[in-house]
């Protein structure tokens, strides 16, 4: 079953996304291709590049990425609110950043103005101008032509808060989970990586040896630290961030830890340490319940993530059954909908 993509993105109903891409064929195209024993792990650098370049210019923040070999996943916020403030010559500026000579030809056009306004804070547009400027620097790299990506990507809606901290924890653990590396503080390429590195530095930490030794080391200061600027903060951090996540990040931080060794180690998620079983238990999940969400995130649900009653009334919407909803009722308790 497949949804138009202006029902599968409803700003009204999230303004959270997991998207994903995938290379064509599936081809190892942004790491070690062992058919031609070429190596492309450059790339990766090149798509985290143009998500922050992006980032700054669209209204459109990031949660959490993983670039991998032959695919990527982005956790996106659309702030299409502060859009409404931006005046016409800010729209100029920010669409000239992307496509200068229509930014030129068509500056004193309002209709235009206001259609560029909507296009910057498009999903869509937003993940065309990433892949396509991707793909035109790979086939110029290569000397070739042709499709770089496999097809659109592929979108859900995060409906609750459950569904928003599982999938950014699903995207920071695509490393461990790939069984490319066996802790989160080791997995380039990935938002979770960034914020440990970003706090590091601040705490004079050249190569943290856990997520463990950071805040045992400078758990007092923690509160005060800064975060890299175009990834969406925790509460604790930017405590003025209107559109923070209501979270403390040195708990979150813990949190991708704990999951990845029980990920890791495929054991059952036992015990949960007592200081993280307020998160889980805020979110209404029991460990395990917890530990399934973010291992079948992608292979449960398909075009939205969330509570039975979210995921009925979103499918209700669309007229469409989404996929999900017994999954749902079995890992969630009763939560809360992101406001």
């Amino acid at each position: 079953m497949t949804l138009a993509r202006s029902e599968q993105i409803d700003l009204n109903a999230t303004p959270y996304y997991h998207v994903m891409n995938r290379c064509v064929r599936r081809s190892f195209l942004c790491g070690f291709d062992k058919l031609t024993q070429k190596d492309y792990s450059h790339r990766k650098a090149w798509i985290v590049d143009r998500l922050k370049y992006l980032a700054d210019i669209f209204a459109i923040k990031i949660c959490a990425y993983a670039i991998m070999s032959n695919h990527y996943h982005v956790v996106l916020y659309v702030e299409d609110k502060v859009a409404e403030n931006w005046s016409e010559a800010e729209i100029i500026r920010r669409w000239a950043a992307i496509f200068p000579k229509d930014a030129e030809e068509n500056k004193h056009l309002k209709q235009k103005i206001q259609l560029w306004k909507e296009r910057l804070t498009s999903i869509s547009w937003f993940m065309r101008c990433l892949n396509e400027k991707i793909a035109r620097d790979v086939n110029e790299e290569d000397d070739t032509a042709g499709r770089f990506w496999e097809g659109r990507f592929k979108s859900q809606a995060l409906l609750d808060e459950g569904a928003l901290l599982s999938a950014m924890v699903y995207v920071d653990l695509n490393p461990v989970r790939a069984g490319i590396t066996t802790t989160p503080e080791e997995s380039e390429f990935t938002s979770i990586y960034e914020r440990i590195q970003h706090i590091s530095k601040q705490l004079k930490i050249n190569k943290p040896k856990s997520i463990k030794q950071l805040k045992r080391e400078k758990a007092d200061i923690y509160n005060n630290l800064a975060q890299p600027k175009f990834l969406v903060p925790f509460s604790n951090v930017s405590k003025n961030h209107s559109n923070a996540i209501d979270f403390k990040l040195v708990d979150y931080l813990e949190l991708v830890d704990y999951t990845g060794r029980v990920i890791r180690d495929d054991k059952k998620a036992g015990s949960i340490p007592e200081h993280l079983a307020p998160i889980l238990s805020r979110l209404q999940f029991e460990p395990m319940n917890w530990i399934s969400l973010v291992k079948n995130l992608a292979k449960s649900f398909s075009h939205a993530v969330g509570s039975e009653i979210l995921l009925l009334n979103f499918g209700k919407e669309r007229k469409k059954a989404l996929k999900g909803i017994t999954q749902a009722k079995k890992i969630y308790n009763n939560p809360q909908a992101i406001a």
